[in-house]
């Protein structure tokens, strides 16, 4: 019977290959694991944010539905999905509508070029980190357009600052990404990886890594740069006026974000993939869970900053910062090779 069914599955699959070619088929296939894999660990890292929370101000953080309270995002995931979908009558509709869809777009784009082991990744492109921080534009311009459609003054305001914010930390996010390119040479995700061979670009380049973190957690819109989701002046910020799963949308779209900052860090700085003893995917994994518990770590440490404290830090420290180290790393590279 198992053997009838063995056959039955190779028929099938030699069948697709022809009609959709090997390629075509292995990228489908792959998008659907990003689709699955992106809803388990939003599931986990919101019930992991509760706990670090909780631990953090001294409180439990939830345990009643579930074991430790494993099963509370799941119900509150299907609170959402009950929920109506309200559109305020004066938006541009369909700016509305296609926001927190297109805040979604980057987040499976950029899981197609993170190598997760040696041979598990979608696919190896020459190009692939300019691929994420490409794509990762459009994250600004979803939220620019949802506070924008959203004719609320307090959804703008909130857009404009993630817009404004987003420029100064790009900057000094891209410069730090580019000292490790400038050192290894290529811009392929997978090659950035196997150059790390014998020392991780960590102890090459503190500086860089440590602007890419930062960068990185105001890119995502974590505490202290939350300044765009400000409750205590913004209401909701760009999001006020959504509800249900759209507001889930940004929700999902953010913690996902969180994990593609740690694994391009981990990446970039953090030797990939690589380590003793355990497998290629465990290490990976490992490495991205620790970035993002300190992102938590941070969010519920530290107060949020003015916006003006924000901006000054990035023009006026981050990016000369950046520029400098990058020129170095330059200078050096060249009398080196």
């Amino acid at each position: 019977m198992s053997d009838g069914i063995l056959v039955d599955l190779r028929v099938i699959w030699e069948a697709l290959v022809r009609f959709f070619g090997l390629e075509a088929l292995v990228l489908v296939i792959g998008l659907v694991v990003i689709l699955a894999w992106v809803q388990v660990n939003a599931l986990f890292l919101v019930w992991l944010e509760r706990k670090v929370a909780g631990h953090i101000q001294l409180r439990i953080g939830p345990k009643e539905v579930g074991p430790f309270g494993v099963l509370q995002t799941i119900v509150d995931g299907i609170k959402l999905l009950g929920k109506e979908l309200i559109t305020p009558q004066p938006v541009s509709w369909l700016l509305f509508i296609l926001s927190p869809i297109m805040v979604f777009t980057p987040v499976l784009v950029a899981f197609v070029v993170l190598p997760f082991g040696p041979h598990l990744i979608i696919r190896d492109i020459n190009v692939g980190l300019m691929l994420i921080f490409a794509f990762g534009g459009i994250n600004v311009l979803s939220i620019l357009m949802g506070g924008w459609a959203s004719n609320n003054k307090y959804a703008l305001l909130g857009a404009i600052r993630s817009v404004a914010q987003n420029v100064a930390y790009e900057i000094p996010l891209l410069l730090s990404a580019m000292s490790v390119v400038v050192m290894s040479g290529t811009l392929s995700m997978q090659g950035i990886v196997e150059a790390q061979e014998g020392v991780w670009f960590i102890f090459y380049q503190p500086v860089a890594g440590l602007l890419y973190l930062i960068g990185a957690t105001a890119e995502t819109n974590r505490a202290p740069f939350d300044i765009p989701e400000a409750e205590s002046e913004l209401v909701a910020g760009f999001h006020t006026e959504y509800s249900g799963m759209r507001f889930g949308l940004f929700f999902l779209a953010e913690y996902t974000n969180m994990f593609i900052v740690a694994a391009v860090a981990t990446t970039l700085f953090f030797g990939g993939w690589r380590g003793p003893f355990l497998p290629g995917p465990w290490w990976f994994l490992i490495k991205v869970y620790i970035l993002i518990f300190g992102v938590m770590w941070v969010r519920w440490t530290f107060p949020r900053l003015r916006f003006d404290q924000l901006m000054n830090f990035a023009w006026k420290y981050m990016i000369p910062i950046a520029l400098l180290n990058l020129l170095v790393t330059a200078l050096v590279m060249k009398l080196v090779r």
